[in-house]
């Protein structure tokens, strides 16, 4: 092939071998074979290995290294050259070039790597993006990452994924450390191989903790892998049947991968999953988890579990190690998979874009990510007619259907007709907010993927829950969901139901990303794993006033991530019947969040931003309140809480004992901002 002069970034021949690397060392060589002139240039740090290459010409120059040569020294060698880069940095100070990220895991799993990596890429990822000729990616869960956490449209990513070719390369023959580790002192059991460096979202800690299982079931568990000096690693603890390998030649991961009973890839996000087509072109089984990346580059040719879920990775492996009908399925259905990710097609897509950086090219097929379990949450109480409209048009429109749909009442009759409809389960249990949202979690069925919760005056966009689900697949350590709002009917009089739907139907889907986001209790989702034995705190009573806060936090206390994303969204009609008492509202909105602070789930400036948002607008507007606004009785429930709260009486649930002045102006299920 034929094309203008360009240039590509060499410093990888500076790095040691990881999967980064190996993506760039391939795609160089098979440009360097598709290429009928010498025309483009390698330039690489004088201490750069040997390329190996034929038609590319290879210039080494230059006394710095590392980031420093390629952020001052190489902009000046590739000056008059269009540049590629295939490693996820790039020098700032150019322009006119193209540049793979393969994945935003500083942004989604920050925590994996060291301070000074995490902090280089934070910042300079986004000047990449904003400066580049073009931003490509290695797969499509890893676009649609990098969308959400860079300044980049998903349209203008190219997808260009990993091959497999350079695996069938490999010699098993000439392995040295494969053998023994494979059968150590002579004994030879079935072993399952996994391949990582410890770093915290590869969670090989999943394969430790079953590791005491596969021994009873007479299986070892092998582990190759190194590269951790970028990341922020954990011990793993010592097991009779584990083996760490450490870094290892491609020649005895071929040896490992060719007697596996297979490759378990537990990973948390990956921008790709390379080891997962190697075992593939070397016939190897694949488990692998069933988030981010995985599914589409395993497709049907492997078994998928919840990185979360240990029984299953149990399951599925001893599964598989009864069954030589399943792994062989497995092998053929690998191989067909492989021939879809190959280093020339992606070489020649390259060259494409070196050619006409704004140019479609075409990618591998996503795989669909599995029949999810997912339930669904109305709470309601004494609005049998709202709730009946938000919830059949709910599951007339969405385009995912819940594995189950409950309305949770106090009373039967709260939920009208609904009764007796053939996709809706009701039941009762005790009154408030948090108590019917618990007694609703209490019917949720084991296996259960997604819970989502909405008011009963909520009107969803019917791409709702599959918005959802793609985000908890793409971003596995996301437990905590909310979309965006179009129109919010507690802000005013409220929204008529025909003119909420008219506001969804005419809305869009955008990629706006925010995070952390505390999810808005109106619409909001939870991965159904990361709850556990976490309820909603019953204490704060009637509407359940922060509720939605409060139970979120305590999910991410663990360690989970809580995003806002406005490719989900819907109007919030905020109905004005069902109203509680303005005095036990403003007392909720001084106790709920000195209560909350006590508890550990609000920081002290959200803690200072509530109360004086709150109190200042209900002080600020009693003389001249809105008519559908109890502004004066706001304001004595506020100087009530403010006096208990001065006694050291943090006691929420005492707003439903406090007497109404007059009905007023909170709807049992909505949240009200200042």
């Amino acid at each position: 092939m034929n094309v203008a002069a360009f240039a590509i970034n060499g410093r990888y021949l500076t790095q040691d071998m990881t999967g980064v690397q190996r993506y760039a060392t391939n795609v160089v060589a098979a440009i360097d074979r598709l290429l009928i002139a010498k025309s483009s240039v390698l330039f690489a740090p004088a201490c750069a290995a040997d390329a190996r290459l034929s038609q590319l010409r290879v210039e080494k120059s230059g006394r710095l290294t590392s980031h420093l040569w390629e952020q001052i020294e190489l902009p000046y060698l590739s000056r008059d050259h269009r540049l590629l880069n295939l490693c996820n940095t790039a020098p700032a100070a150019k322009s006119d070039q193209i540049v793979c990220i393969h994945d935003a895991n500083v942004f989604a799993a920050p925590q994996s790597y060291n301070r000074s990596f995490r902090l280089l890429y934070q910042h300079l990822q986004p000047a990449l993006v904003r400066r580049s000729t073009r931003i490509t990616t290695v797969s499509h869960a890893a676009a649609r990452q990098l969308a959400r956490h860079l300044p980049v449209a998903l349209h203008d990513i190219a997808v260009l994924p990993n091959g497999h070719e350079h695996a069938l390369q490999w010699d098993p023959s000439q392995a040295t450390i494969a053998p023994i580790l494979s059968a150590p002192g002579g004994r030879r059991r079935p072993y399952v191989l996994a391949l990582g460096s410890r770093a915290i979202h590869k969670n090989l800690s999943l394969l430790i903790d079953i590791a005491p299982h596969l021994d009873e079931a007479g299986l070892d568990l092998v582990i190759a892998g190194g590269g951790d000096s970028i990341f922020t690693s954990y011990g793993l603890l010592d097991r009779p049947n584990v083996r760490m390998a450490g870094r290892i030649s491609d020649d005895d991961l071929a040896y490992l991968l060719d007697h596996a009973l297979c490759l378990a890839f537990p990973s948390l996000t990956e921008g790709f999953g390379l080891p997962i087509v190697e075992a593939m072109a070397r016939k190897c089984p694949v488990v692998a988890s069933n988030c981010a990346s995985m599914p589409e580059v395993c497709g049907k040719a492997a078994l998928l579990a919840s990185p979360f879920e240990p029984k299953e990775w149990v399951d599925l492996i001893c599964g598989l190690k009864g069954s030589q009908q399943l792994r062989q399925d497995l092998i053929g259905q690998g191989l067909e998979q492989v021939r879809q990710f190959s280093w020339e097609q992606t070489a020649a897509r390259y060259l494409e874009l070196l050619v006409d950086p704004k140019a479609d090219v075409p990618s591998h097929r996503a795989a669909g990510v599995g029949r999810p379990r997912i339930a669904v949450v109305f709470a309601t109480r004494g609005r049998p007619q709202i709730v009946a409209a938000s919830v059949r048009h709910f599951l007339a429109t969405q385009t995912l259907r819940p594995d189950s749909l409950i309305v949770s009442c106090v009373d039967i009759a709260d939920a009208g007709d609904l009764v007796d409809h053939p996709d809706v389960t009701v039941i009762t249990g005790p009154a408030g907010l948090a108590a019917q949202r618990n007694t609703a979690l209490g019917h949720v069925a084991a296996g259960t993927e997604i819970v989502a919760f909405f008011d009963d005056d909520f009107v969803a966009d019917s791409q709702w829950l599959a918005s959802a689900l793609q985000i908890f697949r793409d971003e596995s350590q996301v437990v905590g969901f909310t979309g965006r709002v179009l129109a919010d009917g507690i802000k005013g009089p409220g929204i008529a139901f025909a003119d909420a739907v008219r506001v969804v139907e005419s809305g869009r889907p955008q990629q706006v990303w925010a995070e952390p986001f505390s999810p808005y209790g109106c619409n909001m989702a939870f991965r159904f794993a990361a709850i556990g034995d976490t309820r909603f705190d019953e204490r704060l009573v009637l509407y359940g006033w922060l509720e939605d806060r409060d139970f979120a936090a305590a999910l991410a206390k663990r360690g989970g991530r809580l995003v806002k994303s406005a490719m989900a969204y819907g109007v919030h009609m905020g109905v004005k019947t069902g109203r509680v008492s303005g005095r036990r509202l403003g007392y909720s909105q001084v106790i709920n969040p000195l209560y909350m602070m006590g508890k550990g789930t609000m920081s002290l400036p959200k803690v200072v931003d509530h109360i004086f948002r709150n109190t200042a607008s209900n002080f600020g507007r009693a003389a001249w309140p809105e008519p559908f606004i109890d502004r004066m009785g706001r304001a004595k429930g506020n100087l009530l809480a403010i006096a208990d709260a001065l006694r050291g009486r943090l006691e929420p649930e005492r707003a439903a004992a406090i007497a109404p002045q007059r009905i007023a102006d909170k709807t049992t299920n909505a949240r009200e901002p200042a």
